[in-house]
């Protein structure tokens, strides 16, 4: 056992650099409060920069490294490449937008499939090998994408979601192979179903709302905060020997079959 560790500042990230984007709301804004709570400093990436900037006056209940907000809408052409050398040397990032069209696979349009796989997929790829190249470079850096419970699992529905989804992992999986030897770390946290803008269309329906809170082991939604602990814990030194890794925050839902509780 190394005598010398801190366990008390193991979670800090005091002089660390992070990019959040998403930051405007959802888990996004739960990541970059939490890491600034911690030390860092945030920069908050939204491509509503009102939202970006909403989340930085909330810097008082969380204070820290400090926070700015900046607006990156990751889908505008070029916008990726223009921005990261603009941020200067990054040590950590947080990737959490994504899109969602619910429709069967045999109805779902090229263009919809467009448009869920160019967030979701390609624009996350542009982001992750952007800022890999400048942590490889620098020997240091850990990468953090919001992947989902279907990624494992799917239903109706979430046929194009689901596919997006489960290749990030393998996207983040890949760059781990790839960039450990440089001293990258590239982990993934799957949210069950969390209340934020993504799933309002289910909360709005009462009966598919239910059902959902009652497919969790804990039978109930979880808030965007619940996951602040996950992507805090695999940005620190805490998770030094963490990489590759999928981390489920879904209070139970990939655990259990949850549709019927046979008799004991």
């Amino acid at each position: 056992m190394d005598s010398a560790v801190d366990y008390a500042r193991l979670f800090r990230l005091d002089g660390r650099r992070a990019l959040v984007v998403g930051a405007g709301s959802g888990i996004g804004q739960a990541a970059a409060l939490a890491l600034a709570a911690q030390g860092a400093e945030v920069v908050c990436a939204d491509r509503d920069l009102a939202a970006a900037e909403a989340t930085v006056a909330l810097a008082g209940v969380a204070p820290g490294g400090g926070l700015t907000a900046y607006r990156l809408d990751v889908l505008e052409e070029g916008a990726i490449a223009r921005t990261v050398p603009e941020l200067g040397d990054l040590d950590v990032l947080v990737v959490t937008p994504a899109v969602n069209v619910r429709k069967r696979l045999l109805d779902y349009t090229a263009a919809e499939f467009d448009r869920v796989v160019e967030l979701n997929l390609r624009a996350a790829f542009e982001l992750f090998t952007t800022v890999g190249r400048g942590m490889a470079a620098r020997g240091r850096g850990s990468m953090i994408g919001c992947s989902s419970i279907r990624s494992l699992t799917t239903e109706p529905g979430q046929g194009v979601y689901a596919m997006s989804k489960a290749g990030l992992v393998m996207l983040l999986r890949t760059l781990a192979a790839e960039l450990g030897p440089s001293g990258v770390r590239v982990n993934a946290v799957a949210p069950g179903v969390i209340d934020t803008p993504l799933t309002a269309p289910i909360k709005g329906n009462p009966e598919w709302y239910g059902a959902y809170a009652a497919k969790s082991i804990l039978g109930r939604w979880g808030r965007p905060e619940e996951l602040a602990g996950a992507i805090v814990y695999l940005a620190s030194d805490a998770a030094s020997y963490t990489t590759g890794s999928v981390l489920f925050v879904d209070g139970g839902w990939t655990a259990a079959d949850g549709r019927f509780t046979p008799p004991a």
